[in-house]
């Protein structure tokens, strides 16, 4: 895949994200959302940064078992419970983001939800990608 990140001067400068992603590619992968389970179904972690880098990491587990690699994200979505604690958190999971998946950001959107499907689950993420 080729990618271009489009960040155009006249928006806000991004952080930890792309405005616009440009790609290029034969193979688009839709990516279920995933949330901090372990191989048994159970939710691991109490906190969000845990949680998140578990679904982080169960993302790119599902994204490497099509042939990609983070570099392939386009777009990513975040749903979590707590907008407020995310934003808070957002350069301890920024470090958990470029640890795991680099710093090739796809375009991203961050939404509050009342809750997800897995009651404990505090973040949930989904997204596509787009492989050569």
């Amino acid at each position: 895949m080729t990618a271009e990140r489009v960040n155009p001067p006249d928006l806000s400068p991004p952080t930890g994200f792309s405005h616009a992603v440009v790609a290029t590619g034969s193979r688009v992968v839709f990516l279920a959302g995933q949330t901090a389970l372990d191989g048994d179904g159970k939710v691991t972690g109490r906190t969000l940064p845990e949680q998140f880098e578990r679904a982080l990491g169960n993302l790119l587990t599902a994204l490497a078992a099509a042939g990609g690699t983070p570099a392939d994200l386009a777009r990513v979505t975040v749903y979590a419970t707590d907008v407020a604690d995310y934003r808070d958190r957002a350069a301890e999971l920024g470090r958990v983001w470029r640890r795991l998946a680099g710093r090739d950001y796809p375009a991203m959107a961050v939404v509050q939800v009342v809750r997800l499907w897995d009651e404990q689950a505090l973040v949930e993420l989904d997204g596509f990608a787009v492989l050569p």
